[in-house]
C-alpha cells in the first residue's frame, strides 16, 4: 500500500545503502582482503593500486567500521592518555597533540586525569587495562617505575618528564634541568643577583630538577644561594601570588623572580601588579613551558620553550610504534630560552 499525495510517509526516507570493502573492491578491481590491509597499512603495494582503492574510497565517502577494523586487527584502536589534570593549560596543549597524531592513525583518546596522586593513577591505570586498551601514555606522575613496569607486562607504555628502561616502556625525559639553568644564565647575564625562585609542590620531579638548575645558575655566576629567596608555589596562580606576597613581607631583596611554570608567573604579576610594582621596571620575571597564552600576557612573559604540544605528539608516535613492535625513532623537544619583554637589567 502506498500513501496518498501530499501524505508523508510513515516509514521515513529510504535508509541509505551502506558502502562495504566488496563495493570498494570491485570498484578497485582488488579483493575485499585487499581493500583492508591498504586501509591498515598492513601490505605493500603499488602506487597505481593504492591510488585505486584511494579513489573509490573517496567517491563513496567509506568510512571502515572502527570495531571491525580493530576485530580485523585483533585490537580495540584506544590508547589511554594519563594526564594530572586536563584543565590544566599546560597538559591540555600536550592533549591537543596526542589527539592529533591518533586520530589520524585511526586511533581514539581515552583521557584520565591523575591529580598527582599515586593512588588515583594507579586506578586509571587498572581502568585503561580493564578496558583493553593498546597502549598508554603517561604524562608525568607520581606512580613508581615498579608500578609502571608492573602494568607493561600487560600493555605497552609510554612515559613523559622520566627516564625509565623496562621492556614494552618507552620514555620521553625532558631536561628540566639544563632549562632552569638557561633562565638563570639570562637573568644573571643581566645583571641580576638577587634571584628568587618560586618552586613547585614538594617531592615532584620536575620542581626539583629546575630547583637544582636555579642553584647551578647561582652557582656559575658566582652567587651564595640564599634558601630564603626559595619560596614553595602550587604549580598554580595562587600559588605564585601567595609566594610573592610572602617574599615581600619577609623584606628580601630580590630585582628578579624565576617561576616553576607560566601558571605561577601570572599570579606574581598579579601580585606584583598589587604592590604597585612593574614588570620589568622593578622585577624581571621568567617562567618555564612557554605556553601559547604566555606571549599575551602584559607585559609577554620570558620563560623557557618546552613544547608540550610537540611532547604530546612524539608520545603519540612512540606509542604507535610500540604498538606495531617497532621501537621508537623519537627524541624529546629540546628545551631554550624564549625573551620577551618581561626581564631587563636590574634597576634597584
Amino acid at each position: 500500500m502506498t500513501d496518498g499525495p501530499g501524505v508523508r510517509s510513515k516509514r521515513g526516507p529510504r535508509p541509505r545503502r551502506a558502502v562495504t570493502l566488496r563495493v570498494i573492491a570491485r570498484e578497485a578491481g582488488v579483493s575485499a582482503s585487499t581493500v583492508s590491509r591498504i586501509i591498515n597499512g598492513t601490505v605493500n603495494v603499488s602506487d597505481d593500486l593504492r591510488r585505486a582503492v584511494e579513489t573509490a574510497i573517496a567517491k563513496h565517502d567509506f568510512r571502515p567500521d572502527a570495531a571491525a577494523r580493530g576485530l580485523a586487527l585483533g585490537r580495540t584502536l584506544t590508547i589511554g592518555v594519563l594526564s594530572q589534570a586536563i584543565d590544566s593549560p599546560f597538559y591540555a596543549e600536550g592533549l591537543r597533540g596526542v589527539e592529533r597524531r591518533l586520530l589520524e592513525a585511526g586511533y581514539a583518546p581515552m583521557f584520565m586525569s591523575g591529580n598527582w596522586s599515586e593512588s588515583d593513577e594507579r586506578r586509571c591505570m587498572q581502568e585503561f587495562v580493564d578496558r583493553g586498551v593498546d597502549g598508554i601514555i603517561m604524562f608525568s606522575g607520581r606512580l613508581s617505575d615498579a608500578a609502571v613496569k608492573e602494568f607493561a607486562r600487560r600493555v605497552p607504555i609510554v612515559v613523559t618528564g622520566r627516564s625509565l628502561r623496562a621492556p614494552h616502556v618507552f620514555s620521553l625525559p625532558i631536561n628540566d634541568r639544563l632549562g632552569a639553568l638557561l633562565a638563570m644564565r639570562h637573568l644573571t647575564g643581566l645583571g641580576h643577583r638577587h634571584i628568587a625562585f618560586i618552586a613547585g609542590s614538594e617531592n615532584h620531579p620536575d620542581a626539583l630538577d629546575r630547583l637544582q638548575g636555579y642553584k647551578q645558575g647561582l652557582a656559575e655566576a658566582g652567587i651564595t644561594f640564599d634558601p630564603k629567596l626559595v619560596v614553595a608555589g602550587d604549580w598554580q596562580e595562587e600559588g605564585g601570588m601567595r609566594a610573592v606576597n610572602q617574599l615581600l613581607d619577609s623584606a628580601r631583596r630580590f630585582t628578579a623572580v624565576f617561576c616553576v611554570n607560566d601558571q605561577t608567573a601570572r599570579g606574581v604579576y598579579l601580585a606584583l601588579f598589587h604592590h604597585r610594582l612593574s614588570v620589568p621596571g622593578d622585577v624581571s620575571v621568567v617562567g618555564f613551558d612557554d605556553l601559547p597564552s604566555s606571549s599575551y600576557t602584559l607585559p609577554p612573559l620570558t620563560c623557557v620553550r618546552q613544547s608540550v604540544r610537540l611532547l604530546g605528539e612524539r608520545s603519540a608516535d612512540a606509542i604507535l610504534a610500540l604498538i606495531a613492535g617497532r621501537r621508537p625513532r623519537v627524541e624529546s623537544p629540546g628545551v631554550e630560552i624564549v625573551v620577551r619583554d618581561s626581564t631587563g637589567r636590574p634597576t634597584r
